[in-house]
């Protein structure tokens, strides 16, 4: 069995047209990662693909969750940062299963962590510029001001604060008190890098490019990003009135 300190967490729901090329894409970076693929019930026979994958080729670093139903984006990597921890992982990631977040990216989130001494990497579509390809102007307006406010009014030093493309050190998800999370949608995204930043973790945005989906569809929703824009004053406020602690020993 070849041995990584490092699991890159996927959530899929409908990805049948890219899952195998974005898990063979990671597995054929030079760094050793694992993969960890959360399944919510896809109707598409997604984890058919991946429990073949896992029978053929990647039995020792492919390993998967089933769920029933689809149950959310937050709540599919709480799941994720738990089975990480209960292996054994020191280094545990956030990506997308539909190349919208580039696999050749996962060593310079890695890089941040493990050699340049950042608890969480981000890979920020907004440090240096707008790095965004392939989306209507409307959206990129909408994410961007979106990220803009949530800065504003919580005070994270972070200007993409919805990104998904992440890396954690494993003593980041042993301190957050992960049962405390309670977004499921893009608010999710920020409560964490929130979370993190006022438990006193170093965060570091790693400027990446953001493409988005080829194939399949966007699970994007009007009702999911409203959660990421309103959710923000519930985050200061449980930071102004001190609830959010570390996890209980």
């Amino acid at each position: 069995m070849k041995e990584s300190d490092s699991i890159v967490i996927i959530p899929t729901y409908n990805e049948k047209e890219n899952i195998e090329n974005i898990i063979r894409a990671v597995f054929a970076l030079p760094k050793s990662f694992h993969i960890l693929i959360i399944d919510d019930g896809s109707p598409d026979g997604t984890a058919s693909i991946v429990r073949g994958l896992m029978q053929e080729e990647f039995a020792d670093r492919l390993f998967m969750v089933e769920r029933q139903g689809k149950l959310g984006l937050g709540t599919a990597y709480i799941c994720g940062f738990k089975w990480a921890l209960e292996h054994g992982y020191d280094f545990v990631f956030e990506m997308d299963a539909d190349f919208s977040h580039n696999p050749e990216d996962l060593p310079r989130l890695y890089q941040a962590c493990a050699d340049e001494g950042f608890d969480v990497a981000v890979g920020s579509r907004y440090v240096s510029g707008v790095n965004v390809v392939n989306w209507p102007m409307g959206r990129v307006l909408m994410s961007y001001y979106a990220s803009r406010y949530v800065q504003f009014v919580t005070g994270i030093p972070v200007r993409d604060t919805t990104a998904g493309f992440k890396c954690y050190r494993r003593r980041v998800l042993e301190t957050v008190d992960l049962d405390a999370i309670r977004f499921k949608g893009y608010a999710f995204q920020i409560e964490m890098k929130f979370t993190a930043y006022k438990l006193g973790f170093k965060i570091k945005e790693v400027p990446v490019i953001f493409v988005n989906r080829r194939e399949g569809t966007s699970k994007m929703s009007g009702g999911i990003f409203g959660e990421a824009l309103f959710g923000v004053m519930r985050l200061r406020w449980a930071a102004i009135t001190g609830k959010i602690k570390p996890r209980k020993a």
